[in-house]
C-alpha cells in the first residue's frame, strides 16, 4: 500500500530526520517526466540495430536504445521519473550498472487519464527493458501503492536487469489518490490492477520473444505492498503465466477479513489518545497492540498517523464502500472519533453485504498454482504481519499449497525501506531481503534447490546500516 502522495497532511511543517523521511514521499503532483529520448548511438554499437518488435495491444509505444537501462543511467536520459520511486529504497542501496540495451514505454487502451508521464495523460501505461546481454527470463511487476510503472526502478528493476533479465512493470491502470474514481461499481479499479498485469505479462512475453527470436525460458512476478497482492493474485488465478514469483509484504484482501478496513480504523480511533499521554493512554496502547501494531513498534506510529493511516483508510474505503459517508468524497480527514461518517469508526463487520461482495471481487483464496516466496517485516505497522502475512500463509496452507510456499518474516522490518534512514539502530531494509529471497526462488525452479524452511529471520547484532543495506541471509536449509 505505498502512496505516492498527492496532498498534504496537516502538521508536515517540521524540520529534522523525519523530514527528510517525509520528503522522500512528498506530496503534490509529481512532475512527469519528459518524452523519452533515445541515448546517442556511436558508430558499430549495440543500437545498429534496435528492436522491431511491437507490443501486442498496445495503443502507443515508443523505444529508445540506452548505453544504460539502470537508474545509474536512466535518471540523467529521462527514462524513469525519480519522483515515483522516492522513499522506496535505503540511502546505502548499491546502483548497479553496465546494462545496455532496448527501453520501450507505451500504454493500452484505457479511458482514464491520471498518469502524466511523457506528457500522454493516459493510465496504463507500461515500460519494458530489453538488456542487450540477456538471461533468458522475464520478470514482470505492479507498481506500490498508486504509484506510476517506474516505481520499482530502484528497489526492483536495476537489480534483475544486472543480472541479465529482461523487465516489464504497468501502473496499473489508474494511480493518485484519487484512484477511486476509476471504475463504474465498487472495487473496479483495484480489479483493473489485476487485469492490467496480466495484460502486460502476456504483451511482454511476446515482445521478449519478438525480439530476442526465442520466448522466455522463465517469467517470475514480484511486487511490493500493492504489489505484492498482485503477485499473490496471479499466481492463484493466472498461474500458467508464470513459473513463480516473490511477494514483498502483499496486501491482504478477503471478503471476511482481515484487511486494512478492519485494523486502521482501530488505530485511527486509539491513537490520538495514546499520543495525548492522559487518561486512557494505557489502554488505547493495549488497544493498538490487539489491532495488531505489535509492542516495540511504538516509535513508528507518530510517522504512520501523520503519512499513512488517515489517508490510507479513507481512500481505500472509498473504492470499497462509498456509500459509507454519503456524498463525501474519501471521508474527513483526521476526523475525531465520534463525528458522523468518521472513518475512525468506520465498522466493516458491520456493513452492508454489498461492501463484502466489492472485497470479494478482488479477494484472495490462497489456492497458489506455483512456487511462491512471501517476506514481510515484523515491525510492519501499515500492513501488521499479524494481521496480513501470517494469515496469508495460513490461507495457503488451509488450501493444501504449503509445498508451494515459504514465508520469511524478516525481524525489524518494516513498511517504507527508507525508515531505516531515520532510525539505522532499529530497522533493517527490505530490499537485499527480497534479493535473497529472488535468488532462492531461482534455485527452487531452476535446480530443484529447496529454499530454506520458513522462518522470522532474526536481526543480526553488530552490522552497519551499509551492510544491512546489501546484505541478507534467509538462513540455511
Amino acid at each position: 500500500m505505498r502512496l505516492s502522495l498527492r496532498s498534504t497532511p496537516r502538521s508536515w511543517r517540521r524540520t529534522g530526520p523525519v523530514a527528510l523521511a517525509l520528503a522522500a514521499l512528498t506530496l503534490g503532483p509529481a512532475p512527469a517526466i519528459t518524452p523519452a529520448t533515445a541515448a546517442p548511438a556511436s558508430q558499430g554499437s549495440h543500437c545498429d540495430h534496435p528492436t522491431k518488435a511491437r507490443v501486442p495491444g498496445a495503443e502507443h509505444q515508443q523505444a529508445a536504445c540506452l548505453d544504460e537501462l539502470t537508474t545509474a543511467g536512466t535518471i540523467a536520459s529521462g527514462h524513469t521519473d525519480p519522483a515515483d520511486w522516492a522513499g522506496l529504497t535505503p540511502k546505502d542501496l548499491a546502483v548497479p550498472s553496465g546494462v545496455p540495451g532496448i527501453q520501450i514505454d507505451g500504454y493500452f487502451p484505457d479511458t482514464s487519464t491520471t498518469n502524466t508521464n511523457h506528457g500522454w495523460r493516459h493510465d496504463a501505461q507500461f515500460v519494458i527493458r530489453l538488456p542487450d546481454r540477456w538471461n533468458g527470463g522475464l520478470v514482470v511487476a505492479g507498481t506500490p501503492g498508486n504509484r506510476e510503472q517506474y516505481a520499482n526502478d530502484r528497489a526492483i528493476a536495476d537489480w534483475v536487469l544486472s543480472r541479465g533479465y529482461a523487465y516489464a512493470a504497468t501502473d496499473k491502470g489508474n494511480t493518485g489518490l484519487a484512484f477511486h474514481r476509476d471504475g463504474k461499481t465498487p472495487g473496479d479499479a483495484i480489479a483493473e490492477w489485476n487485469d492490467r498485469l496480466t495484460q502486460l505479462t502476456r504483451a511482454a512475453r511476446a515482445t521478449v520473444a519478438r525480439h530476442y527470436h526465442r520466448p522466455p525460458s522463465h517469467t517470475l512476478v514480484t511486487g511490493m505492498s500493492n504489489g505484492g497482492y498482485l503477485v499473490r493474485w496471479q499466481l492463484e488465478n493466472h498461474p500458467g503465466l508464470y513459473d513463480g514469483g516473490v511477494d514483498w509484504e502483499g496486501t491482504l484482501w478477503r471478503s471476511d477479513g482481515p484487511t486494512l478496513l478492519d485494523f486502521l480504523p482501530d488505530a485511527l480511533r486509539n491513537y490520538p489518545v495514546y499520543a495525548a499521554h492522559g487518561e486512557g493512554a494505557d489502554e488505547a496502547r493495549s488497544a493498538l497492540h490487539a489491532a495488531g501494531f505489535p509492542a516495540g513498534s511504538e516509535f513508528l506510529w507518530p510517522y504512520h498517523h501523520e503519512v499513512y493511516w488517515d489517508l490510507t483508510q479513507r481512500i481505500y474505503r472509498e473504492e470499497l464502500d462509498p456509500g459509507f459517508d454519503g456524498p463525501t468524497e474519501a471521508g474527513t480527514p483526521y476526523c475525531t472519533s465520534g463525528t458522523p461518517a468518521c472513518d475512525a469508526d468506520y465498522d466493516y463487520a458491520a456493513r452492508p453485504d454489498e461492501v463484502r461482495r466489492a472485497v470479494q471481487k478482488i479477494g484472495l483464496t490462497g489456492r497458489i498454482g506455483k512456487p511462491l516466496i512471501t517476506l514481510h517485516g515484523t515491525l510492519d505497522v501499515l500492513l501488521p504481519i499479524g494481521r496480513d502475512s501470517d494469515v496469508y500463509a495460513r490461507m495457503v496452507r488451509q488450501a493444501g499449497r504449503g509445498h508451494l510456499h515459504r514465508y520469511y518474516r524478516i525481524e525489524g522490518g518494516t513498511h517504507t525501506d527508507s525508515l531505516v534512514d531515520t532510525y539505522p539502530d532499529r530497522l533493517r531494509p527490505l530490499t537485499p531481503c527480497h534479493r535473497t529471497a529472488f535468488t532462492a526462488l531461482e534455485g527452487w525452479l531452476g535446480s530443484g534447490h529447496r529454499p530454506p524452511a520458513s522462518r522470522t529471520v532474526a536481526l543480526p547484532a553488530g552490522r552497519s546500516p551499509a551492510t544491512l543495506a546489501n546484505n541478507c541471509s534467509l538462513g540455511s536449509r
